[in-house]
């Protein structure tokens, strides 16, 4: 918790960069491109040198991060299917390990590649027995040897039968990817017009936006205001408190101006840990985000509130997956992580880890 404030990190990742992952030459790119991203907008004392960040990352790390180094309670590991890496970037065995470790801890979703077609959905089949997900992560596009593919999430043919298997297996959330492209891939799969048809024909899955804000914020906010089961994850969008507090401002008033009070009930915390470390954004939020007079009295919002806050950070994804909450903040109360941090400050930044000592 933070000032008395329940934490839901919506994604989190124990990413493996390791140039002996890379299954093509797209493995080197998106390593790099997600490095000198995160490592541009991490606030100073939280940015670590290359070799300290491409590496393989342990889910141990990835909760030291998260639950010794920053305030989170609850955390969301995203099983993915990046056909860049031969296990994916993030691999099933590791969304396992952390399920199993710190089951009150840790929510997980499972990761398949619509492209396969068939052994996308007998793939599904055989993560939700093994996990017991929530949900499941998708990519709009794919990497297959040196060729990019993409497809759309109203795609009948490619999209649909995973929509479909989701549901029959119980699945509430199907997120995907949008607003930042992986590499140097064509734009159109990371546009969000084809969300409007999934969610129409798909009412009683929800669809979680992920990097919602960090680009097409207007057609984000109108899906808002328009479905009820769009969400919206603030996975690197939340980053911008660091670096760039204003567009991040910005970005808020634009995801609430059209839905108001709808869109505030369906906006949730995420950082993408451990892309960017999550503590310097988290504190920004809570304890220094507000919007200023001028937007208050001439944008046609209000203010946002403590309660905003607090649904933001934890209540709004708890909704959306029907979590009860006050039980798992009961069971992890007194937990090894619980005990390890104390009631004094989070411990320094990746001080927990293998990269100990090295942040700049």
């Amino acid at each position: 918790m933070i000032d008395g404030i329940p934490v839901i990190d919506a994604v989190v990742h124990a990413y493996n960069w390791a140039p002996d992952n890379y299954a093509n030459r797209y493995g080197a790119i998106l390593a790099q491109q997600v490095y000198h991203a995160t490592h541009a907008a991490a606030a100073p004392g939280y940015r670590l040198p290359e070799d300290a960040w491409i590496r393989d990352w342990s889910v141990e790390e990835i909760s030291n991060v998260s639950f010794v180094e920053s305030d989170t309670d609850i955390a969301v590991h995203h099983a993915l299917q990046i056909g860049a890496y031969k296990d994916g970037s993030c691999s099933l065995e590791k969304a396992l390990e952390a399920k199993q470790r710190w089951p009150h801890r840790t929510l997980v979703y499972a990761g398949v590649d619509p492209l396969t077609g068939k052994r996308a959905l007998e793939e599904l089949d055989r993560q939700v027995e093994l996990l017991d997900p929530v949900g499941v992560k998708l990519y709009p596009n794919t990497f297959v040897a040196d060729q990019v593919q993409g497809w759309r999430m109203d795609d009948p043919e490619v999209a649909f039968p995973v929509f479909e298997r989701a549901q029959q297996l119980g699945l509430k959330v199907v997120a995907i990817h949008k607003a930042v492209p992986m590499g140097p891939v064509p734009m159109d799969p990371y546009k969000m017009d084809d969300i409007d048809r999934a969610a129409i024909a798909f009412p009683d899955l929800n669809f979680e936006i992920v990097h919602g804000g960090s680009a097409f914020v207007e057609e984000t906010a109108w899906q808002l205001a328009r479905f009820q089961n769009v969400w919206v994850n603030l996975e690197i969008t939340s980053a911008m408190l660091v670096h760039a507090p204003g567009q991040f401002h910005d970005a808020m008033f634009n995801l609430m101006r059209i839905g108001q009070e709808h869109a505030l009930r369906r906006i949730m915390w995420g950082t993408g840990c451990m892309a960017i470390h999550p503590r310097p954004a988290l504190e920004r939020f809570v304890r220094e985000f507000r919007f200023d007079d001028d937007t208050v009295e001439r944008g046609g919002v209000r203010q946002i509130t403590e309660a905003d806050k607090r649904r933001i950070l934890a209540g709004n994804y708890a909704e959306m997956v029907g979590l009860d909450l006050e039980p798992r903040l009961a069971a992890i109360r007194n937990d090894e992580f619980a005990k390890r941090r104390g009631t004094g400050a989070p411990a320094d930044p990746y001080s927990t880890t293998a990269s100990a000592g090295r942040a700049e």
